[in-house]
């Protein structure tokens, strides 16, 4: 069994690891660092340039994660039928990158409309001003927790990676001849 998937490995751990690393630094560092902004106006403007320019590459990172994924579930079709803890894994990890695109998605669609409203200013990027709109506070409350369900699910997803690795390794002997027949 000595099958190797480097490339499309590659393309899912390095994707899955820009999506996750962006979507953190995005909501402690960009988010947290424009709320700093002396003009309350030039928060959410700020903030929305930045997300702006990432959107592209985390774009590309979702896509090769996904290439990557279909690559591995292809590579690894013998595998999963016979390992049963591979296969739940796996599908937990589908229904993980699910969530976690939708979460994407939505938090694109809650960014878009707070950049349509930055000229209202605001106390923080996702946390309303004196002066904020009720449509734009309600968009910054739901950005505030959508913006972290991004990373919790791509770092879950990381962690369940590393778990199917290590559910990669030989097994000694009689029980390795009996799995990889």
């Amino acid at each position: 069994m000595s099958q190797r998937n480097t490339l499309v490995r590659s393309l899912h751990d390095v994707g899955l690891a820009a999506w996750f690393g962006g979507a953190l630094m995005g909501a402690v560092g960009l988010n947290g660092g424009t709320a700093k902004a002396m003009e309350p106006s030039e928060r959410l403007r700020l903030s929305s340039i930045g997300w702006g320019k990432w959107a592209p590459v985390q774009l590309t990172a979702i896509v090769a994660h996904g290439i990557g994924g279909v690559g591995l579930i292809l590579g690894n079709k013998t595998r999963l039928v016979k390992q049963p803890e591979a296969r739940s894994n796996t599908e937990l990890k589908l229904g993980i990158t699910v969530f976690a695109l939708i979460a994407t998605g939505y938090s694109a669609i809650l960014g878009a409309k707070m950049a349509a409203r930055s000229d209202e200013g605001a106390a923080g990027v996702t946390e309303p001003g004196a002066a904020t709109s009720a449509k734009l506070a309600s968009t910054q409350r739901q950005q505030r927790v959508v913006q972290w369900l991004i990373p919790l699910a791509t770092g879950t997803l990381l962690i369940l990676g590393a778990q199917q690795g290590e559910q990669q390794r030989p097994v000694a002997g009689f029980l390795q001849s009996l799995l990889y027949r």
